[in-house]
């Protein structure tokens, strides 16, 4: 298994994860909004994907946004996906799309990596804590719904 970061040629079996990701967290299926919308990111180079690779397919993947901090006046990276294929889980492949987005944040000069998971979401925790990122318990996060 290696990760990489993904290029237009992984859009397909990237989208089919995606569309899985987003349904696991209750949205309808629909791969071709999910590839479109993932067609639009490479287009754009507006995120950056890694993908797990093994045997010659996806078997995971995470994508980062960019931000700046006005504080620092420096990079954030916001880890906004991270999704594995069942039969992969557990077996260090999160860990690894985890550490290439830590390496790639670092070498682009950024401060910090941020994300959210839902509560309920203990695995999801578990693997964050293992990574050392904290709970922010000095600030409140707020959501406006348009």
């Amino acid at each position: 298994m290696e990760v990489v970061l993904a290029r237009f040629e992984h859009l397909e079996e990237v989208s089919k994860l995606f569309d899985r990701y987003r349904v696991f967290y209750k949205q309808s299926s629909d791969l071709e909004a999910a590839r479109k919308f993932l067609q639009e990111r490479f287009q754009k180079s507006d995120s950056t994907i890694f993908v797990a690779i093994d045997r010659e397919h996806v078997v995971g993947f995470t994508q980062l946004y960019p931000s700046f901090s006005s504080v620092s006046m420096k990079r954030i990276w916001i880890l906004n996906d991270l999704f594995v294929k069942e039969a992969y889980r557990e077996k260090g492949v999160a860990k690894s799309l985890m550490s290439a987005a830590e390496i790639f944040a670092r070498e682009t000069g950024a401060v910090r990596i941020i994300l959210a998971t839902q509560i309920s979401n203990i695995p999801a925790q578990a693997l964050y804590e293992s990574l050392d990122y904290r709970k922010d318990e000095e600030f409140y996060h707020y959501v406006l719904q348009l």
